[in-house]
């Protein structure tokens, strides 16, 4: 079975219920829901939650929250693939255990049901443990800086400073969507982006990081755009 877990706790400090304020029309953790069941890719999608609000919520729209999660996975600091593998573990004991699992963030409002079909054909047709969304970088990042105690520019890599930029290879990050990866993938590796993983590609514009109110009011501008073209 293709399990789907979405992991969305009640604390946030930077935008206070981000996993389920709305976003252009509906809480923001059901356009990731209504995506993975479009997908038809999974038997089960489940929430990973300590908070009874998002439980009462996405339990009235078929997805269940079979469990609430311990406190110790709930804090600032958890990583996602311990929450992800704590739900493994879970669905083992309880029911059974499944041969795919796929991570779906809850603040991913531009994830398509195709990209996930995609993520799973690409991980069940190779010896991949993981498939996820990633994208490019806008600009080289051969040619990034810091900033000094005194306020002063300092290049990362001051060799690259008077080099073209068709000459850098190209550079990519994490799109924040949804991470595909087989049970024993999950559970054997402490990273998901590795040299056995394999990266489906994203336009820049569909991979939208929300992690503050700025990003999430330039995220609902972009989606209205895109949802306008489309009208």
């Amino acid at each position: 079975m293709n399990l789907c877990v979405i992991p969305a706790r009640g604390g946030s400090k930077r935008i206070p219920k981000k996993n389920i304020k709305n976003f252009c029309g509906k809480p923001i953790i059901l356009w990731s829901i209504e995506e993975a069941i479009k997908s038809n890719c999974f038997e089960k999608i489940i929430v990973s939650t300590d908070d009874e609000e998002i439980t009462n919520l996405v339990k009235n729209h078929g997805v269940e929250a079979p469990f609430i999660r311990p406190k110790e996975l709930a804090d600032d600091y958890t990583e996602t693939h311990a929450v992800i593998v704590h739900a493994i573990r879970h669905q083992i004991k309880h029911y059974k255990t499944p041969k795919n699992v796929c991570c779906i963030y809850p603040t991913a409002p531009f994830i398509k049901a195709n990209d996930l079909q995609i993520g799973l054909k690409k991980l069940t047709s190779s010896d991949v443990g993981f498939t996820f969304t990633a994208t490019s970088y806008a600009y080289p990042i051969q040619r990034s800086f810091r900033i000094t105690a005194n306020e002063r520019a300092e290049m990362f890599q001051p060799e690259n400073t008077h080099k073209r930029s068709q000459d850098f290879e190209d550079a990519y990050h994490d799109a924040g969507q949804f991470y595909w990866g087989k049970t024993d993938a999950w559970l054997e590796n402490d990273s998901i982006i590795n040299k056995n993983s394999s990266p489906i590609l994203l336009p820049r514009y569909r991979a939208q990081d929300i992690d503050t109110l700025e990003d999430w009011k330039a995220a609902e501008k972009m989606f209205d755009q895109i949802y306008k073209e489309k009208s």
